[in-house]
C-alpha cells in the first residue's frame, strides 16, 4: 500500500526557514511524482513544488522560486521541502501528493495536477508570524 506521511510544519516567524518532510511507503514502480500543495483557509488548493524520480526534474510555483527548494532522499524514501525567506502568505496546511505506475505514463511528471484519487498525505500546518 502507497503511503505518504508529512512532517516538520510549525510556527515561524516571517524570514525564517522550516523543512517539511514527506515520507512515502510502498513506492515500487518504474517512476513516480511527489508534489507539495498547499490549502490556505478560504483559498483553493495551490500546487508548490515537485520531483520525479526517473529523471530528477523539478519544478516551482512562481510564489516560491528562490526561497523553497525540494529534494528527495532515496534511502530514507523521503522527499524534503525547505523552505527560507517565509512570508505570511506561506501560511497554509502543506500536502505532499504522488502519482505512480511505468515510464511513460503520461501524468508522471512535474507539475502535475493531483486529484481526489490520487496518493495524499494527511497535511503538515505552518504558520508563518509576521
Amino acid at each position: 500500500e502507497v503511503q505518504l506521511v508529512e512532517s516538520g510544519g510549525g510556527l515561524v516567524q516571517a524570514g525564517g526557514s522550516l523543512r517539511l518532510s514527506c515520507a512515502t511507503s510502498g513506492f515500487t514502480f518504474d517512476d513516480y511524482a511527489i508534489g507539495w500543495f498547499r490549502q490556505a483557509p478560504g483559498k483553493e488548493r495551490e500546487g508548490v513544488s515537485c520531483i520525479r524520480s526517473s529523471d530528477g526534474s523539478t519544478s516551482y510555483a512562481d510564489s516560491v522560486k528562490g526561497r523553497f527548494s525540494i529534494s528527495s532522499d532515496n534511502a530514507k524514501n523521503t522527499v524534503y521541502l525547505q523552505m527560507n525567506s517565509l512570508k505570511p502568505e506561506d501560511t497554509a496546511v502543506y500536502y505532499c501528493a504522488a502519482v505512480y505506475g511505468s515510464i511513460g505514463y503520461a501524468r508522471i511528471r512535474c507539475p502535475f495536477r493531483a486529484n481526489g484519487l490520487d496518493v495524499w498525505g494527511q497535511g503538515t500546518l505552518v504558520t508563518v508570524s509576521s
